[in-house]
């Protein structure tokens, strides 16, 4: 996969059209176009767009692909930006990882606490499981995590937010009508479980699911949001996931609510006790002062 595919599929999703991007946004050809983006969707396995007349509209891997395509290109153009920068005198780097989706909210907030020192570090970036990222935190390959609280000897954890659950469910499902929706309700829908890799949100789902007294046994069990929702369109099941998945939400899937008690999970900033970087002493000194002002603007927006 080349960078210039990522490139115009980004384009191509900006201008919601392969026409409008051909001509308006990259200057080439729109049957070239056409054919650079079916490579790309053979490379990938997944159709990422729905082409009609009208235009194009991202299928559902297609949306999920977008975020990490725009997070690629980001660290294309960091790394080389550290290229040429590699004959000056080395500046601190400084490593954060990201738990996958989560990057599109947090990457701005936490660069945004570093501004003040941008110019005099080296910032590097990455995303993936928690339980990888924790791992990375314990070997010192990352400096900062956002991330669940997993069990790791030496990690210490900030809270940023408490996410709750939500159901996720076709929007043509007759419960879509409700606005909050009774977990009972969920008795005999398809289930899409979660695996053992996202293990803590998996025991906070199964926490709830026993404090409820309901027994529901998942047809389909995943590590990856972007694949839940695009199972809950494909199979017409039901999902429970953080509501920082609506990220990944096509037309065809919506969330809602759930009734009575609104089970959460935690997500915070993890980082080695044992870290001295005075980077990392200026980034934690200013988080709290981030996540009460994220706090304080979810309260009035409720």
């Amino acid at each position: 996969m080349e960078l210039r595919h990522l490139r115009y599929f980004v384009a191509v999703a900006d201008a919601g059209s392969l026409t409008v991007a051909a001509e308006k946004k990259l200057h080439t050809a729109q049957p070239s176009l056409s054919r650079q983006m079916r490579d790309l969707e053979y490379e990938v396995g997944v159709p990422l767009m729905n082409r009609s007349v009208h235009g194009i509209e991202l299928t559902a891997a297609g949306r999920a692909f977008l975020d990490h395509a725009r997070l690629a290109l980001t660290q294309a153009e960091a790394a080389a930006e550290a290229a040429r920068r590699a004959a000056q005198p080395t500046k601190p780097t400084f490593a954060m990882g990201f738990l996958t989706g989560q990057e599109v909210d947090w990457l701005p907030r936490a660069t945004g606490v570093l501004r003040d020192e941008l110019l005099n570090i080296e910032i590097r970036v990455s995303s993936d499981h928690s339980t990888t990222l924790a791992d990375d935190l314990q070997r010192g390959k990352l400096d900062i995590a956002f991330l669940r609280r997993e069990q790791q000897p030496d990690l210490e954890y900030k809270m940023v937010a408490k996410e709750p659950l939500v159901v996720m469910l076709p929007s043509d499902h007759p419960l879509a009508e409700h606005k909050a929706i009774d977990p009972h309700d969920l008795v005999g829908e398809t289930l899409i479980g979660i695996s053992e890799i996202p293990r803590v949100l998996r025991a906070v789902i199964d926490a709830y699911l026993k404090r409820t007294g309901i027994e529901l046994k998942p047809h389909l069990e995943i590590d990856n949001f972007a694949m839940a929702i695009s199972l809950v369109a494909s199979t017409r099941g039901v999902a429970l996931l953080p509501v920082s998945a609506e990220h990944f939400l096509p037309w065809s899937v919506v969330s809602r609510p759930l009734k009575g008690e609104t089970p959460t999970i935690d997500f915070v900033i993890g980082y080695h006790k044992a870290n001295t970087s005075p980077i990392l002493k200026t980034f934690l000194s200013k988080i709290d002062d981030l996540t009460t002002r994220i706090s304080s603007k979810a309260r009035r927006n409720h």
